[in-house]
């Protein structure tokens, strides 16, 4: 039968050195140790070394810890402790190069979560550690606000507060740090990313390791020193004297029967989980071999796709964070029932597979701008859309993915702007090309060349209102793009619709041979329109009047107060 209550399951370990209650606790706590090591020292040897070490101590010192402790949090800072000191003795030069190349990879391909993961813990250590168990408890354990509450002893209400004025705060020391993320969208990676799936197997293999361990110590009464980082050189020495050490106790054993029956049992004990650890490494051939087929697709659109699996395996808790993040936030949408809510992301992520399919049959529709776009441009490129069906949807979603492209690289571009500023004395670049070296991130030429510059000179010294960039390149749906123009702190976008414009220009031609009287049906410009135009876009066109306007100079007149 199993204990749900990890203090008891302590309890159970220390009173009667129950195996299986250690095992539990591996099992259950091994995820959320892994990854929070992995984002200290970026190595998943020195991860997995940092792991079992984490678990040695909780082994050796389950009868130490305080009563009322919580050992997420408890874990949570043991582990931070011990990453922390493997990333400082690892001094070797070739390590630390494999480590920055290392590093340099997952920058050149950042993502919302690959930014927030380099600052997470220690943005995490600057909270106090009741703010700093509640988002462990929340968040990286999965636990509902009422059992939150429970464990800090305190009301769901004020769990609750507490865990969203923990989440301002992250989002405030991430932001300091150059990294702006939304807490709706904090919460969202925090609930999907903080806690990953440990490598197969290591929970099996830190329980055998840990407990074969204290077994042997307990026959052979030899004081082994624990390591937790070992150079090549190093692990060899412990492993020889490792060996010197079982084979002391092996013949020790010999002469005490009593000893020599502890450790066969042990012995014993480890065969089923042997054998249990080479069943899973199979298991993960098999996947290996199985992910290797799926690389012969294309490797950008491997990687989209990987998160369409993840994203349904994660509706439950991506739904329980949108109904807190509902109930904190003054300007969110009123919760969905979660039926409802349920069949919103399985439907947006099934029209963005739709969409990224077709791209692909229409590599013309793309631009190099595509580089910057995230899971969230996919899903806001479709997730208004009533339907998906004919092509007029599909170049509507295609332009809004264009459009959330060209988005993201006008903020970095403006980045760099301001790096340039900075870095000349308030002068502008005389030509946009100069931008290259102070982008955070690689941007290609082909990006470069498809913006020019519209002022020069003293960045102070350009009027007011006026903007600094302009994109040149012809659109790819004339009838849908938009331009995009940006200063230092702001963008505005310009439809390029010709057909938009060929409505327009016929409203205007209808005023002027009606004295001045706007149309209000889509009749009334067929004689004016110089090619056929849908009746259902002059319909749309019109209903974008304002109400009680009717006449060309009323219109102007409204336009001209809105633009000053």
């Amino acid at each position: 039968m199993m204990i749900d209550n990890d203090l008891d399951l302590l309890e159970k370990y220390s009173r009667e050195n129950s195996e299986e209650a250690f095992a539990e606790l591996v099992s259950r706590h091994v995820d959320l140790v892994y990854s929070a090591a992995m984002r200290q020292v970026r190595s998943r040897q020195l991860a997995e070394e940092v792991a079992q070490s984490v678990f040695t101590d909780l082994s050796t010192g389950a009868q130490k810890l305080k009563p009322g402790t919580i050992l997420t949090a408890w874990l949570y800072q043991v582990t931070r402790r011990a990453a922390i000191d493997v990333v400082r003795r690892e001094s070797r030069r070739q390590f630390r190069e494999q480590i920055a190349l290392t590093m340099a990879d997952m920058n050149s391909n950042a993502t919302d979560w690959t930014r927030v993961e380099s600052l997470l813990d220690e943005a995490m250590e600057t909270l106090a550690e009741p703010d700093r168990t509640a988002i462990l408890l929340r968040y990286f354990d999965n636990k509902t606000l009422r059992e939150v509450g429970q464990t800090l002893g305190t009301s769901e209400d004020a769990a609750q507060k507490r865990v969203s004025r923990a989440v301002e705060h992250l989002r405030g020391f991430l932001s300091k740090r150059g990294t702006t993320v939304g807490s709706a969208s904090l919460v969202m990676l925090l609930s999907t990313y903080a806690v990953q799936s440990a490598p197969i197997g290591l929970g099996c293999t830190i329980s055998t390791t840990v407990l074969s361990g204290a077994a042997l110590h307990q026959a052979a009464t030899i004081g082994i020193t624990k390591a937790i980082l070992m150079t090549t050189i190093q692990k060899t020495l412990i492993a020889a004297t490792l060996a010197v050490a079982v084979g002391t106790g092996i013949y020790e054993a010999s002469r005490a029967s009593g000893l020599q029956g502890q450790i066969q049992k042990v012995q014993e004990r480890q065969q089923p989980l042997a054998a249990e650890i080479l069943q899973l490494r199979q298991e993960q051939n098999e996947a290996t071999a199985r992910l290797e087929a799926a690389k012969q697709e294309s490797e950008q659109l491997r990687r989209e796709m990987a998160e369409v699996p993840r994203l349904r395996g994660e509706v439950a808790r991506l739904r329980a964070a949108a109904r807190d993040l509902a109930q904190s936030s003054a300007d969110s949408q009123a919760a969905a029932a979660d039926s409802g809510l349920e069949t919103a992301f399985k439907t947006w992520a099934m029209r963005a597979n739709q969409l990224k399919k077709r791209l692909e049959q229409m590599p013309d529709k793309r631009i190099p701008e595509f580089q910057f776009l995230t899971e969230k441009d996919w899903f806001d490129a479709v997730k208004n859309m009533p339907r998906l069906e004919t092509d007029a949807d599909f170049r509507e979603a295609l332009s809004q993915l264009r459009g959330g492209a060209k988005s993201g690289f006008d903020h970095v571009a403006q980045e760099a702007l301001r790096a340039f500023t900075k870095a000349n004395d308030g002068l502008l670049p005389a030509d946009f090309s100069q931008l290259k070296p102070y982008f955070q991130t690689p941007v290609d030429d082909t990006v470069l060349s498809r913006y020019t510059l519209l002022q020069t000179g003293k960045v102070g010294d350009v009027p007011k209102g006026e903007y600094l960039v302009a994109e040149t390149a012809p659109p790819v749906d004339d009838e849908y793009d938009t331009v995009h123009r940006f200063g230092l702190n702001d963008v505005t976008t310009s439809s390029v619709n010709h057909t938009e414009d060929a409505i327009k220009q016929a409203g205007i031609q209808f005023a002027e041979a009606n004295n001045g009287l706007l149309p209000t049906d889509p009749s009334q410009l067929a004689p004016y329109l110089k090619q056929p135009v849908d009746t259902a876009k002059v319909q749309k066109l019109l209903s974008q009047i304002p109400p009680g306007v009717t006449t060309l100079d009323q219109l102007k007149a409204m336009g001209n107060k809105l633009n000053d």
